[in-house]
């Protein structure tokens, strides 16, 4: 019920305006957010990167109803790439694009904006010698993002996608999206969907999360298995064993400052780690599906509001 509550309120403006204006809520933010630049951005790459952990990279902002907006997300995507090469780091760094961000949901040209906006950042990704995945957003959105990965794929092979355990349709994706070259990242899901596209049930969620790590280890593509769960990334060492895949040949994915430890331990023993980055001043949707996700980080919160 918190859950629902807390996924229902990270649409809503009210309750936007009561939580950014919260003085503390920006330091419990840093828990989660980069920061609001590609300075601090790029800081945090480089301390990831010391520990020997990969990097996505999100730009914040979604549900964009305006194309000059989507445009200048479009161009900061494009700075930070540049700015990642001319680092050194696009080799550890890769980008994480919300395809609402770029336009996706304006009425009538949507989805032509944000299939072109999405190819200028794969452009610049490609120039920087380095990838982007898209990521995924609510049910009403997945056959419009399916076909824009399909058409930048045409192009840029490398481009990754994400499904979501959560949903009913989710098995048979993965088995359409488990051939060679494809980069598939697998999570639970973080959004309110209905119970007539959605498993209700966290036990089903984790059941379909298995099912979904075995399809595509065996596949032919590459499993990006995005856990914080130590019974899915343990499915996930099993599922590669069984497939015969090498450490490399798939990679665990974690959020920044979420079980941070884990992250390193699984580093140290040879796995490939990938931490989701988000970074910028849009961080309100984002934050609140952290919060619903575990208890814990609500707890944390309240402690925080408490000065505790």
């Amino acid at each position: 019920m918190l859950s629902s509550f807390l996924l229902k309120a990270s649409r809503s403006p009210r309750v936007r305006s009561a939580i950014v204006g919260f003085p503390v809520t920006r330091r419990v933010v840093e828990r989660f957010v980069a920061g609001e630049s590609i300075e601090s951005a790029v800081r945090a790459v480089r301390a990831l990167r010391a520990d020997g952990l990969n990097v996505t990279l999100d730009h914040l902002g979604e549900d964009t109803r305006d194309a000059a907006q989507a445009t200048a997300i479009r161009d900061a995507y494009i700075e930070l790439l540049i700015v990642l090469h001319r680092n050194g780091l696009a080799d550890a760094a890769e980008v994480s694009v919300k395809l609402s961000a770029l336009g996706q949901a304006l009425p009538d040209i949507g989805e032509k904006l944000a299939l072109e906006n999405a190819r200028a950042i794969c452009e610049a990704a490609a120039a920087a010698g380095t990838t982007v995945t898209l990521d995924m957003e609510d049910h009403t959105t997945i056959d419009s993002t399916l076909h824009i990965l399909r058409e930048l794929r045409q192009d840029f092979p490398w481009v990754g996608g994400v499904l979501q355990s959560m949903l009913l349709r989710t098995e048979q994706d993965c088995r359409d999206l488990a051939y060679p070259g494809s980069r598939v990242r697998l999570v639970k899901g973080a959004y309110a969907e209905p119970p007539e596209v959605a498993h209700a049930r966290k036990a089903d969620v984790d059941a379909a999360y298995v099912q979904c790590v075995e399809i595509l280890m065996a596949g032919g593509g590459y499993p990006m298995i995005a856990s914080h769960d130590s019974r899915m990334i343990a499915a996930g060492k099993w599922a590669a064993r069984d497939a015969r895949r090498e450490p490399g040949e798939y990679e665990f994915q974690m959020l920044y400052g979420i079980r941070t430890d884990l992250q390193r331990e699984l580093a140290r023993k040879g796995e490939r780690v990938r931490v989701y980055v988000p970074f910028g001043t849009d961080w309100y949707g984002y934050f609140m599906r952290r919060l619903a996700e575990r208890p814990a980080n609500v707890a944390f919160f309240l402690r925080a509001l408490l000065g505790r």
